[in-house]
């Protein structure tokens, strides 16, 4: 039977192999590996913490996102400029949003085909020989016509949140409200008014119906800038010419014939003017002259009135007076006594004959 064994006394080990030189080497190397190892991962642990680290530029705005969903509710969610930390992905992520860089955004209804290279190069690709609305677009104005036109924004974003989160793509929704106002606008101008006589109407049309869009959508944009491009059919490119150099024409005909009617009214109020202010003096002669007669008149009244016969005689002598101031001879012939006049008769020779010229001996 085997003896119980006692606790309290100490238990002999068995004695320790001594290792070989390889083994220790062995040992050794794996002790350092394990320190570089140890090392090597807190680097990446830095590393990976730093690769949080990312700045927000100048006009610039940042939103975290933890899982996907914004860090903070409203305005207090934007990152002003400046540097930031965040976990980095796929814990969190941030999305920068340039809020006073000019967005552009360009209708992609209403304009024939073409490519970005024959558009920069100024080229224009060929044309059939009538549109095809699978590569072709156009609009149609409010006559029945058909033409190219296309609006080009230039917009800056004034609400981040709304503009990165409350659509899958904002500058999209942007786009397709600029199909919109073009197709709204188009439809309410005739063609002669897009081309010719209200082409900044109907610009303003389509930007007065982008911003109602902008706002009703709460698409958080501003738009700075609309400008509209506006052609005929290339097809109909002949016909709208001559029909665009007919209006000029018409234009300068009505011109002219404005000018000249201008030209006759001038003259003809100038003269108008004249001849008034020709009467006018004259009347004004007149009535002066006639009214110096009449106050002659008046003052001789009295005289007349006392004397008349001696009147008379006194106003005939004055009168003959100043008839006959510068007559050479003077014959003055006074009634008889009865009351008859006297006859003067003077017998004058004829003007003799003026002597013949005698004619040369031949």
């Amino acid at each position: 039977m085997a003896e119980p064994h006692n606790h309290d006394e100490p238990v002999e080990r068995p004695p320790e192999v001594a290792l070989d030189a390889g083994s220790q080497a062995l040992s050794e190397a794996l002790r350092s590996s394990f320190a570089i190892v140890k090392f090597v991962m807190v680097i990446l642990v830095f590393v990976f913490l730093g690769s949080g680290l990312f700045t927000v530029r100048e006009g610039q705005q940042a939103v975290k996102l933890r899982f996907g969903k914004p860090v903070g509710d409203g305005p207090s969610a934007l990152l002003n400029p400046g540097l930031h930390w965040s976990w980095p992905y796929p814990i969190e992520e941030y999305v920068k949003i340039p809020i006073t860089t000019i967005q552009q955004a360009r209708s992609k209804v209403g304009w024939f085909a073409i490519t970005p290279e024959e558009e920069l190069a100024g080229l224009e690709p060929p044309f059939g020989a009538s549109i095809s609305p699978a590569v072709d677009g156009y609009v149609l104005t409010a006559d029945g016509n058909i033409i190219h036109s296309r609006a080009t924004v230039q917009y800056t974003i004034k609400d981040p949140i709304n503009y990165i989160f409350n659509f899958a793509n904002a500058s999209n929704t942007v786009q397709n409200a600029v199909d919109n106002a073009l197709l709204w606008a188009a439809a309410r101008f005739t063609v002669d008014q897009i081309l010719t006589h209200d082409v900044i109407g109907f610009s303003d049309a389509v930007r007065s119906r982008l911003t109602t869009l902008v706002e009703q959508q709460n698409l958080g944009v501003v738009i700075e800038q609309c400008s509209v491009q506006s052609i005929p059919p290339r097809q109909l490119k002949d016909a709208f010419a001559n029909v665009v150099k007919a209006e000029v024409t018409r234009g300068k005909v009505l011109n002219e014939a404005r000018s000249f009617e201008n030209q006759v009214l001038s003259r003809a109020s100038a003269d108008a003017e004249s001849r008034i202010n020709t009467a006018e003096s004259a009347r004004a002669r007149y009535v002066a002259e006639v009214s110096s007669r009449a106050e002659q008149f008046r003052e001789l009244l009295p005289e007349f009135q006392g004397k008349a016969d001696l009147f008379v005689q006194q106003r005939l002598t004055e009168t003959l007076g100043r008839v006959l101031t510068n007559v050479q001879d003077k014959i003055f012939l006074p009634e008889t006594a009865d009351g008859r006049a006297r006859e003067l008769r003077l017998l004058l020779n004829r003007e003799p004959p003026k002597p013949k010229l005698q004619s040369p001996q031949s």
